[in-house]
């Protein structure tokens, strides 16, 4: 007989490729243990093995916490293999090779005069982190078809669009989605909104209606209501009212010591252009267009958000690994809180113990009729038992669909050249972004040709014959 729902999920076996990055596992651990309507065993995969087994050892002290009401038994695993067989999750969240590569990716732009608060998903920094990225998720996928084909798959990995659009590619049959938060935190500033400006508390993002569509970190909401009031038009005051001095629920204007806070000064800059929310944070949604709102250092500080400098990635990481050490030794404690994230509610939903509805990345089966069936598109999907069922977001407005439409042809060309190595299209590629608008030709082939020089280790030979 068949296991329900139910049954199945107090003995689930999840395989975890990556999270080394520590910040992610241990958020999704965390999750998890304090759910208490599922239990069972988290199969940790990573090329750096000491990573997954410090994680093994953090997850145990997780699980064994006394407010955890879920157990949970973590392994390492030597192979993908051996982390894939039999499982009924995959979930995903790697860093496609080191900080050297990321400071190529983020840093060298700027002698042309590109500047990337983030870089990781379009940009010249995302075109060279997807370049590297697509054959590790090739043998991803290629591992999940032979392993794990039933397996529903869940991607945290940037470039997020890129990363399912891999799996997908290589294994059609993959059940895979990606996930990101972006789109909360705008949810949340609506909830902010309605308190400070029409005096309305305690309002959560799950109590909103909003209609949500474009392509990751670049995602929009044409509707957006609460208790069957339309939140556009005060939105569109809203706007006006915080477009020079930016906004902050709390009135604290320190963002610049703070590299991914922001001022929304860009988010409602778009709007007032557009006339549709942006949905993603200020330095995610500053690299989808021209160089309006990242000219150069000074015209960042301007519009109140920042450039992220990867020495502060490498740093983070070492007071990541201090914390693991901490740990591990006993010198910290676990802190029980939860992540903010829906990925343990999605896998609740989809053994049957709930339905819901989040934003989630998957192909377009015409969720988004005017833009490419097939290219990954970002939409709500209402998760259901064994299923994912896209809702439809309708045509893109007019006025943001020629800002979308190209990034989203950009992609399907830069899984193109990854695929085949085509040095020619990923060229045309790279020079196509918007943020390569005010480089030439000739500087932009002197950058193309050394940011690929130093992805060399991580790419195929054939790149360089």
């Amino acid at each position: 007989m068949q296991k329900t729902g139910a049954e199945k999920a107090k003995n689930l076996k999840i395989a975890y490729i990556g999270g080394g990055s520590r910040g992610w596992a241990w958020g999704f651990m965390k999750d998890l243990a304090m759910d208490g309507d599922m239990c069972g065993t988290i199969r940790l995969y990573d090329i750096d093995r000491s990573a997954a087994e410090r994680n093994r050892i953090i997850g145990g002290k997780i699980s064994a916490h006394p407010k955890a009401v879920s157990r949970w038994e973590y392994e390492v695993s030597d192979s993908l293999r051996e982390a894939l067989t039999g499982v009924d999750f995959v979930v995903i969240s790697i860093l496609p090779a080191t900080f050297e590569e990321m400071r190529s990716d983020v840093h060298l732009p700027e002698r042309v005069g590109v500047y990337q608060p983030v870089g990781d998903t379009v940009g010249p920094g995302g075109f060279m982190r997807a370049m590297r990225t697509i054959p590790m998720y090739v043998e991803i996928a290629e591992a999940i078809r032979d392993f794990a084909p039933e397996a529903w798959v869940i991607n945290y990995t940037n470039p997020m669009s890129l990363c399912v659009r891999t799996l997908y590619e290589v294994f059609p049959e993959v059940k895979a989605f990606g996930c990101c938060h972006e789109v909360f935190g705008t949810q949340k500033l609506l909830c902010s909104m309605l308190k400070t400006e029409e005096g309305i508390p305690d309002v959560t993002r799950q109590e909103l209606y909003t209609t949500v569509t474009g392509i990751n970190h670049f995602t929009w909401l044409t509707r957006a209501s609460w208790r069957g009031t339309d939140l556009m038009p005060m939105y569109a005051r809203f706007a006006e009212k915080y477009a020079e001095t930016g906004y902050d629920e709390g009135g604290d204007t320190n963002w610049m010591n703070n590299h991914f806070r922001c001022a929304q000064r860009v988010k409602l800059d778009l709007f007032r252009k557009y006339g549709a929310i942006a949905a993603a944070g200020d330095r995610h949604l500053a690299e989808f267009t021209a160089p309006w709102y990242t000219r150069d250092p000074e015209t960042v500080r301007e519009w109140m958000f920042s450039l992220t400098p990867v020495d502060w990635r490498v740093q983070d990481l070492r007071n990541r690994l201090k914390k693991s050490d901490d740990l591990i030794s006993g010198e910290a404690e676990i802190e029980l809180t939860g992540s903010g994230e829906e990925g343990h509610l999605l896998l609740k939903a989809l053994l049957g113990l709930g339905d819901l509805v989040s934003n989630v990345n998957v192909p377009n089966r015409g969720q988004i009729p005017n833009l490419p069936m097939g290219a990954v598109v970002e939409t709500n999907a209402l998760f259901g038992l064994n299923r994912i069922e896209p809702v439809c977001a309708g045509p893109v407005p007019a006025p943001i669909l020629p800002l979308i439409a190209r990034h989203v042809y950009n992609q399907e060309n830069t899984l193109k050249a990854a695929l085949h190595c085509d040095r020619k299209l990923g060229f045309t590629t790279f020079m196509n972004d918007p943020m390569m608008g005010c480089v030439t030709p000739r500087d932009g082939l002197s950058l193309f040709n050394d940011m690929l020089e130093n992805q060399r280790a991580y790419l195929p030979k054939a790149w360089f014959v």
